[in-house]
């Protein structure tokens, strides 16, 4: 917001008022903050080197142009800080705290740095100070709610600089000098005044216009509603407005009246879409939220939130669909006035109307995506032409743009307690459209709010099928980001919940997940055990793809071990599964796996075999990768054999496969195998011979035959959010 118009809060200045609009006065508050950075602090003084950050704090009230002031001493100073500008809001419009955590995940991600789902507060801020501690950035922190959060982002290094926004003073953040604000000064406000209603209407009456300046106290957000109220009248004269609000008398502040006499202008249908606009989750509101809110078409709502805009009543959003948002300073302001003439079965209802507007365009947004599906099409189809994206590449840019307010809408919702069901349906169909555009890993730190928003509402519905659901999400990004003592909890915990819904579904896939994370401690036997559990319960119900998976998960468990005959049989078993489901490929896997514990337990000839037969059934299923992986698998087990001539061969015969897949060698299919992992290798494979260069490099582009583990696919695809089944 640097080299804008005077900033209140969230209400800026619109149209050709903001087009000709620079930084207006606090020229002495800008030279006192200024000179606080290059001020010697309290540890300089005593001799000692400085251990933190700078902080300067601007204080003001909502509407003070506090936030203005604050991009202006950045706009001036950013080129001192080489490594740029970080921003951070740490308070809802409303005025809720945003955890630190969200706020470091968001600072982390603008400086690229990757951050652990599910990480917490300490964890996260840690990573962030030690992000940097080589940088010299600038920090901004706006809105800020108490000391704890700013003292948990200060950055350890003398060389940054945070400039925190607050209400008030932040005890408890040591060495900070407070640069309190007030309203502007008169000058100022007369040039603010005059960008709306231009020059001839305060130069004819400057005494009116100051009296109109004193009514608002110098607060900008009060000026600014002023000169809208004004610029869309131009028969109105300056002291007409003045006389109004001294009409209004001395209750509330400046803003709140201002705020009224413009509410009490409006055309009736302005009035109360403005009020509902308080519903907006994080105060970003697009015209299909409008729309839904008011229960007006799209083009009334359009046409509103441009009129609202032109009155400083909403400010716009650089985007690239149509957005606005609502002024922090004016949220509460416009919430009191929704409770108070609108009844709450309407506000209810309106809230609905905009949570079934948002899971309609998520499913539209999900739907674009699947152009192969014949049901998604036809859905799709039926689908009003308002809620359709043009393209898979329009919907990620809306799902991108509306992230904010479709999180937050998610939290509001569930946060009501009333509206459960539509939230569950919001929750699912967000999930579904984050996989869908931006994959599994990418959204992963989303993904993990959103199953324990889901786990909270299944424990305060008693709804044992979800609450296994969330459980097995949250675990699997536990899992997945080394925290496998914390999944074992929740896997277990999520088996007790499938139990008690009667969920076959979830029971076996979190007795195959305690398996898994038994298996990454180090525990093989109940690693064993519980894929054991699980098998049983997939043989009692005839999945035989599964029971075939599980067969080779409990052989790895036992290859661990060192248990080399379990492990054969059960790679035996796996295979022989495989090949009665037709699964060419699982059962060239399974059979290249069984040769490696053949290697294992010193039965070179046996392997070589086994290894031979891998390779035929590897060619049938047609798999480049899979052929060259196997290939490399019998170069390992010919040069144990002590036959490098051999082994040289089928190196380049894995060659020659990876290269007419891709001239590159790159392929798409990496992630569904994993490297060796160093504790399979077994004794005997300890003084294999190291191989060379392009054996090294061949390995890395056709990796092991098998993933180990193999398990299932985690995330949010593992296990939906469970809902009703009208919400597809």
């Amino acid at each position: 917001m640097a080299d804008q118009a005077v900033d209140t809060d969230g209400v800026q200045l619109s149209g050709h008022a903001a087009t000709e609009g620079h930084f207006l006065g606090r020229t002495r508050e800008l030279k006192e903050l200024r000179a606080d950075i290059e001020r010697a602090g309290l540890d300089t003084i005593a001799g000692k080197k400085a251990p933190r950050a700078r902080v300067l704090l601007i204080a003001g009230r909502p509407g003070s142009g506090r936030t203005a002031l604050a991009e202006e001493l950045v706009r001036q100073v950013a080129d001192r800080y080489r490594d740029g500008v970080l921003r951070a809001r740490l308070a809802e419009p409303d005025g809720t705290p945003v955890p630190v955590e969200h706020a470091a995940r968001e600072l982390l991600a603008a400086l690229a740095v990757p951050a652990p789902a599910g990480a917490d507060e300490d964890e996260l801020s840690a990573t962030l100070r030690e992000a940097l501690a080589d940088r010299r950035v600038l920090l901004l922190l706006d809105d800020a709610a108490g000391a704890e959060q700013v003292d948990a982002l200060l950055p350890d290094s003398p060389e940054c600089l945070l400039v925190a926004v607050s209400a008030g003073p932040l005890t408890g953040i040591s060495d900070v000098r407070p640069c309190t604000l007030g309203g502007l000064d008169t000058k100022s406000a007369l040039e603010l005044l005059t960008r709306y209603t231009g020059s001839v209407r305060i130069t004819v009456d400057p005494r009116s216009a100051e009296g109109l300046v004193e009514a608002c106290q110098g607060q900008p957000a009060a000026l600014i509603l002023a000169g809208g109220w004004l610029a869309a009248r131009p028969q109105t004269a300056v002291a007409d407005l003045a006389k109004q609000l001294h009409a209004e008398g001395d209750e509330g502040t400046p803003l709140s009246r201002i705020l009224r006499l413009v509410h009490a202008t409006l055309p009736a249908p302005a009035a109360r879409t403005l009020r509902l606009l308080s519903l907006a989750p994080a105060g970003l509101v697009d015209p299909h939220t409008a729309s839904a809110l008011a229960g007006c078409s799209m083009g009334a709502a359009r046409t509103t939130l441009d009129d609202l805009t032109a009155l400083g009543l909403l400010r716009t959003v650089p985007a690239p669909l149509p957005q606005y948002e609502v002024p922090g300073c004016l949220q509460p302001l416009l919430r009191a006035a929704a409770e108070t003439q609108e009844r709450p079965a309407e506000l209810q209802l309106a809230r609905a109307r905009m949570l079934e507007r948002t899971v309609r365009l998520l499913q539209s947004c999900r739907a674009v995506t699947e152009t192969d599906n014949p049901q998604a099409r036809e859905k799709l189809q039926g689908t009003p032409s308002a809620l359709r994206f043009p393209s898979p590449a329009a919907a990620a840019d809306w799902l991108r743009m509306r992230r904010p307010a479709l999180l937050a809408a998610a939290r509001a919702a569930v946060a009501d307690g009333e509206l459960d069901t539509l939230a569950r349906r919001l929750m699912s169909q967000l999930v579904r459209a984050m996989v869908a555009h931006f994959g599994t890993q990418a959204a992963a730190p989303d993904l993990y709010g959103i199953h324990q928003l889901v786990l909270d509402v299944a424990e305060r519905r008693d709804l044992p099928r979800e609450r296994a659901a969330a459980l097995l999400n949250l675990a699997d990004v536990d899992a997945r980001t080394g925290r496998t003592a914390e999944a074992l909890a929740r896997y277990r915990a999520a088996l007790d919940a499938g139990r008690e819904a009667n969920d076959p579904y979830a029971t076996g896939r979190a007795m195959e997940s305690v398996g898994g994370a038994h298996l990454e401690l180090g525990d093989y036997e109940r690693a064993a055990d519980w894929f054991g559990r699980a098998l049983a319960q997939r043989l009692a119900r005839d999945e035989r793809a599964d029971a075939a998976r599980l067969y080779g998960r409990i052989a790895t468990a036992h290859t661990y071990a060192g248990r080399y005959g379990e492990a054969q049989r059960n790679w035996r078993a796996a295979a022989s599964g495989h090949r009665k489901n037709d699964d060419i490929a699982a059962y060239a896997r399974a059979l290249s796996e069984l040769a490696r514990v053949q290697e294992y337990a010193g039965r070179p000839e046996e392997s070589l075999r086994t290894c031979q037969e891998a390779v035929e059934w590897a060619r049938r299923a047609e798999d480049a990768r899979l052929q060259a992986a196997v290939q490399l698998r019998l170069a390992d087990t010919l040069e144990h054999l002590g036959d490098p001539v051999a082994a040289r061969l089928h190196r380049g015969a894995a060659e020659r496969i990876l290269g007419e897949e891709r001239p590159d060698g790159e392929q798409g299919h990496a992630s569904d195998h994993e490297p060796e992992r160093a504790a399979e290798r077994g004794p005997e494979r300890a003084a294999e011979p190291v191989r060379t260069q392009d054996a090294e490099r061949l390995r890395k582009r056709a990796p092991e035959a098998v993933s180990e583990p193999e398990q299932l696919e985690h995330g949010a695809n593992a296990c939906e959010i469970r809902s009703t089944p009208a919400e597809d």
